[in-house]
């Protein structure tokens, strides 16, 4: 009897570890992590986008790894390529991207995550990262900042990373990015030393997003950082802002609060692009 108990027992606990296994991520996405979003059908062939990530691969002294969180970089390339867009990846000092390890695994991996995986080609490119001092952004209709906590590190404090965020928006490209992706307009001047984000709508990782995780200690926060820069900051608050989603579009100026909001905030960058080019009037 004791080994019968035993046997059923153990079958059990492995089902409940499978069927765990595959609800889990299903539950966090009906909560709000990676929701589903659909990408209009859009030709945008012909046009360029380029993906900006951070470079810094551990949260300061700790020596914890982090990079960039995947799918704020995943979600808004393959949105762009579906759409026929070219798409080149580049990072503060070049070459191999660090990557969140957590943001690889399960049950926090997205769709667009595990297409990344199965990609070479997207791999090869992140490997062999552009260094952003050494791009031309003036080659791009879309510049796109993705988050993660690296970039608290390397985005705001990088002078040729706002110079070449500057050039693209002067040169009417559609800028935008999210979660600590908008840290990268924190140095981005105009021809008259006025900031471009300056007076206008811009939405990032929140401060109650970044107590709730635990992880005060980086530099720079960017709701902090851009209200003190003197963007008028929009957000959800949700019970825990890791599930909260907002995308903000001032003009030409597109932005995500998390990585919930990745792909959402890519389709309409593409969407102001094709707007702009229609004639209408995007500041």
């Amino acid at each position: 009897m004791l080994m019968k108990i035993l046997k059923y027992g153990a079958i059990g606990l492995v089902l409940l570890l499978v069927i765990g296994r595959l609800v889990l991520p299903h539950l966090l996405t009906g909560l709000g992590l990676h929701p589903h979003y659909d990408v209009p059908a859009m030709d945008l062939s012909g046009k360029r986008a380029l993906i900006v990530t951070t470079s810094q691969d551990t949260l300061g002294e700790s020596g914890k790894a982090t990079g960039v969180f995947a799918s704020e970089m995943t979600a808004p390339y393959y949105a762009f390529v579906d759409s026929g867009m070219d798409v080149d990846i580049a990072s503060i000092r070049g070459g191999q991207i660090p990557i969140e390890p957590q943001s690889l695994k399960w049950p926090i991996a997205s769709t667009a995550d595990k297409r990344y995986l199965k990609d070479p080609l997207f791999q090869s490119k992140v490997t062999r990262s552009y260094q952003i001092d050494q791009v031309d952004t003036t080659d791009y209709d879309i510049v796109f900042l993705a988050g993660g906590w690296g970039a608290a590190y390397d985005f705001g404090q990088s002078a040729e990373l706002g110079e070449k965020v500057a050039i693209a928006y002067s040169n009417d490209a559609v800028v935008g990015g999210v979660c600590h992706g908008p840290l990268g307009f924190l140095q981005a001047y105009d021809e008259n030393g006025q900031l471009i984000v300056e007076g206008r709508r811009i939405s990032a990782v929140t401060d109650k997003q970044i107590t709730e995780l635990g992880i005060t200690h980086t530099p720079m926060h960017p709701e902090r950082d851009l209200r003190a820069a003197g963007v008028v900051f929009e957000a959800e608050s949700k019970f825990r802002d890791l599930f909260a989603n907002t995308v903000v579009v001032d003009g030409r100026i597109v932005t995500g609060q998390n990585q919930n909001s990745a792909t959402e905030t890519a389709v309409k960058m593409m969407q102001v692009l094709l707007e702009d080019e229609s004639g209408e009037t995007i500041s």
